[in-house]
Parts: C-alpha cells; structure tokens; sequence
C-alpha cells in the first residue's frame, strides 16, 4: 500500500481510508468557498436538506468574510478544507490554546452530510490537534439547544461540561435569534493517547 501523509501544512493528500478525501490546509482564496459552505450547512432553506441546520433556531448570516479570513489567517490556527474529486465538502477550524485546541466552523454541505464525511473530519482534525501540537484535548462550543448535535459529538467521545456561554443576542455577525434562550455548553473529548 502506498504511503500517505496527514500532514496538512504539506501539499493535499488524498487519504484512501478516508474514501479519497482530501484535506488541505484553506488559503485566502479559498474564503469565499468557504462562507458559501458554511451558510448552506446551517442557514436558510438549503441547510434544510442536511441535519445540522439552525434554521429554526436562527435567521440571517452564520459567518461572513472577515470571520472565516481572521480565521484562515489565525497564527495559532488552521482551517481545514475537505474536498473530493475537486469538490469541496466540508471544513473545520482548529485553534491552539495552550494545552487544548479548539474546534470550530465545522460544516459538511447538506447533501454530503450522514455519509461518514463528517466523522472523517472530525477524526483527521483530532488526530492532527495531538500530532501536531501535542493538545490533550478538543474543546468546542454548541447551542445548548442543538439535543441532535450534541449527541453525535457524545457518540464521539465528548462529554458535555455543564459550562456555558451566552449566545451573542444583539450582534447580528452571528444570526438573528428566533428563540430568547438560546447559549452555548462547552463540550471536551481527550485525545488518544495523551
């Protein structure tokens, strides 16, 4: 079998074990592409046709370009993208804090979602969090109302916190709330092996 790298500073690798994903380190060229997915993963009529929309939750933007070139540009951070056959499918954001990494603006596009792209991504982004950085655990944020959401990332590992954080009411940089009591709960997985 041929030898293949997950070294994502590195020019993209195919990943046979990862039914020809190939990840790649985004560029700022790569920024809007990457707002585009971010938006239908979550916002509007065609986040609907995945399971990860707020559309019920939350009305207007869920990104925009300044947020997804800050984090591109991040000096601690990377944003992976996840493409096959040149198409792009998914992204992630990782962040280094010290010890831990933080994991973020994950997005599959609705139609590719719930064919194990998503678990890939999320396995490549743990992987290259402890290779690379030496984090001891991933931490990441989720609307306390997403019950769906949070219990994939349980079936994966994390454990919820009980911490949480106000959602930005007022700030319409991150959507315009349909709901009063929306906030976020910290969720935290140990990575292997550390």
């Amino acid at each position: 079998m041929p030898e293949t790298t997950r070294d994502v500073t590195q020019p993209a690798t195919a990943l046979p074990e990862a039914g020809g994903l190939v990840f790649r380190p985004a560029t700022e060229a790569d920024v809007p592409a990457l707002v585009e997915l971010v938006e239908s993963a979550y916002r509007g009529e065609a986040s609907r046709a995945g399971w990860t929309t707020e559309a019920d939750l939350l009305e207007g933007q869920r990104t925009d370009v300044e947020g997804v070139t800050a984090a591109v540009t991040h000096t601690d951070g990377v944003v992976l993208l996840v493409e096959r056959g040149g198409e792009l499918l998914a992204c992630c954001q990782l962040e280094r804090r010290g010890e831990h990494a933080y994991f973020g603006m994950f997005s599959v596009r609705p139609g590719r979602q719930g064919g194990g792209v998503g678990r890939a991504v999320l396995e490549e982004a743990e992987r290259f969090a402890g290779e690379e950085w030496g984090a001891v655990e991933l931490e990441m944020t989720v609307i306390e109302q997403r019950a769906d959401l949070i219990a994939w990332y349980e079936r994966r590992g994390f454990s919820r916190t009980g911490i949480y954080s106000p959602f930005p009411y007022g700030d319409e940089r991150f959507g315009i709330p349909l709901r009063p009591d929306l906030r976020f709960e910290k969720l935290v997985k140990k990575l292997a092996g550390r």
